[in-house]
């Protein structure tokens, strides 16, 4: 963990204008940015297309080198890279989610997955890209299981939200499936190795210290053992678990809330993010994104959260999503960059930096 002393600044490099609607999410290509690969970033509209932005080696100017379009009828809600990089799934409010493949500089529609009956909200894969999962205003959540040939299957319905799904996310380094919704709730959901299906082991509600409205996003911290939330009640909150939350020969070892962030938003949270390096983006309504950091002190009451610093209009209107570039930060090697979306129809890019 970095210590976070002293003053930092959210420093803009560069505005991405192009989509022609609202920008609703991001995707950094995990497999680009290092070892003299230049950095992709996808993003994704209400214009029905998909943009990639590819960031020149030379200059560090990021250009637009893709437009994925005549294949989503309607909004493209959510983006996701596989863990090779080489497929980029897109989910959209047509019902659909396309499956793209990076072939040289092109990307080809590969597959379209069907079964959602409404819009399609969020799209995750797994970290070993056998899986992939999507979630539905239909208040349905569906694994698919990735076959030869760009084939995918449709192995497990999961029926359990009772109302608009609106993320799934795997576990960074284990098959356990995390969905947030419109009914104020987190599930968990893990596979049953007797039957091969998949059931809910946990749901995080307002009764044990869950949020009381929409929850809008999650993200993992780099060893995969705490978990961020943020939703419409205005807060953020934290959550642990041990082992991270693997089944272990005693059972599921279940998530348990650490604290809460409040006070910092005055709108909806629409979007969280936790860097490799220990810190929270999040994104809102109120067109502002904050930054936290843990407390380094050795608290009685567990671990406690402080704003490391927070950059008012952000954009002109609400922002939609932070994304954190994967690129593992070495001191005075590796820039911290954060990308961020927005109704506004841009997306920008940001270097976190300290101030001397």
């Amino acid at each position: 963990m970095n210590s976070f002393d002293g003053s930092f600044e959210l420093r803009e490099i560069q505005q991405l204008q192009g989509h022609t609607d609202r920008v609703w999410s991001l995707a950094w290509n995990p497999a680009t940015g290092a070892a003299g690969i230049p950095a992709l970033l996808a993003s994704c509209s209400g214009d029905k297309t998909v943009r990639i932005w590819k960031q020149s080696s030379s200059t560090g100017i990021w250009d637009c080198t893709a437009l994925l379009d005549e294949t989503h009828t309607r909004t493209v809600r959510s983006c996701a890279w596989s863990p090779s990089g080489k497929l980029l799934a897109t989910a959209s409010f047509d019902a659909t989610t396309a499956i793209w493949e990076h072939i040289g500089n092109d990307f080809e529609c590969v597959s379209t997955l069907e079964g959602h009956e409404n819009e399609v909200k969020s799209v995750t894969w797994n970290a070993s890209g056998s899986l992939l999962a999507t979630c539905s205003r239909d208040k349905s959540v569906w694994i698919w299981e990735v076959q030869p040939g760009n084939e995918f299957e449709c192995i497990s319905v999961l029926q359990g939200h009772t109302q608009d799904v609106k993320m799934v996310q795997w576990h960074p380094f284990m098959d356990v499936l995390f969905s947030c919704s419109y009914d104020n709730t987190v599930k968990i959901w893990v596979e049953d190795g007797d039957s091969d299906d998949w059931h809910c082991v946990q749901t995080l509600g307002e009764s044990n210290n869950g949020h009381s409205s929409t929850v809008w996003a999650l993200s993992f911290n780099a060893s995969g053992d705490k978990m961020v939330t943020c939703s419409d009640d205005l807060t953020i909150k934290i959550w642990a678990t041990d082992h991270g939350g693997l089944q272990s020969d005693d059972g599921y070892a279940p998530w348990r809330h650490v604290c809460t962030l409040s006070g910092y938003h005055d709108r909806t949270i629409f979007s969280v993010h936790w860097s490799r390096d220990g810190v929270i983006a999040s994104g809102a309504a109120d067109d502002a994104i904050r930054l936290f950091v843990e407390n380094q002190e050795d608290l009685v009451d567990g671990p406690s959260y402080t704003l490391l610093l927070k950059k008012e209009k952000a954009h002109d209107m609400d922002v939609n999503c932070v994304q954190w570039s994967p690129m593992d930060f070495e001191s005075g090697q590796k820039k911290r960059l954060l990308a961020s979306a927005s109704d506004d129809g841009t997306v920008k890019l940001w270097e976190l930096a300290s101030v001397t």
